[in-house]
């Protein structure tokens, strides 16, 4: 049951965000419904997918999961330290210096990074499932932003050295709070 949870809430999260993509069919819809409209709906519905996620992954991993292949112990490690880097992406997304300047969208190698990294140390069925939809829809989402020809979002200001000073001090908070609070409370695996 819960692996079942788990891919309707991959379903729907995922579709509104790969329909994003398909900018001229967004577009009509949005100049159907309204800006405000589209956001709130694609917000309820992502945010319902999420819900669903975690809920069809607790159940899933409360039944014992199904073993696909069993990682190396070193690999927990390795993940540990792939998800620092990837904390730090996310937040230099939304404190933009050089680091988004050299990775053009740090938030996706930020989820890249940290669907990689649990792939590498996780090797059941939910898992690969989770993880590795998520890495898809990343990879899917960097060719849909280089393929795009519209304007999209207004573009956002670049600072310099000290958005980038903001984005390693907020990324390495962010990395010590879901490895040492985050993870171990809400998915009952210790990160540290």
């Amino acid at each position: 049951m819960g692996l079942t949870i788990l891919v309707l809430g991959l379903a729907v999260f995922l579709v509104p965000h790969v329909f994003t993509a398909f900018r001229d069919a967004r577009q009509q819809v949005v100049d159907r419904v309204g800006e405000g409209a589209y956001k709130a709906v694609y917000s309820l519905v992502s945010l319902i997918g999420l819900v669903l996620i975690g809920h069809g992954y607790a159940l899933y991993r409360a039944s014992g999961g199904i073993g696909v292949w069993y990682p190396p112990v070193w690999t927990r490690h390795l993940t540990v330290l792939l998800m620092w880097p990837a904390a730090i992406c996310i937040v230099a997304a939304y404190s933009p210096g050089r680091i988004k300047i050299a990775l053009k969208h740090p938030f996706l190698v930020g989820v890249k990074l940290w669907a990689l990294a649990h792939l590498i140390s996780n090797g059941d069925l939910g898992s690969i499932l989770l993880f590795g939809a998520v890495l898809g829809y990343a990879v899917f989402d960097r060719i849909s932003l280089k393929r795009r020809t519209d304007p999209g979002a207004p573009p956002i200001p670049v600072g310099g050295m000290r958005n980038d000073v903001i984005a390693v001090s907020g990324g390495t908070i962010l990395y010590l709070l879901l490895g040492g609070l985050l993870h171990p409370y809400v998915i009952g695996v210790p990160a540290f």
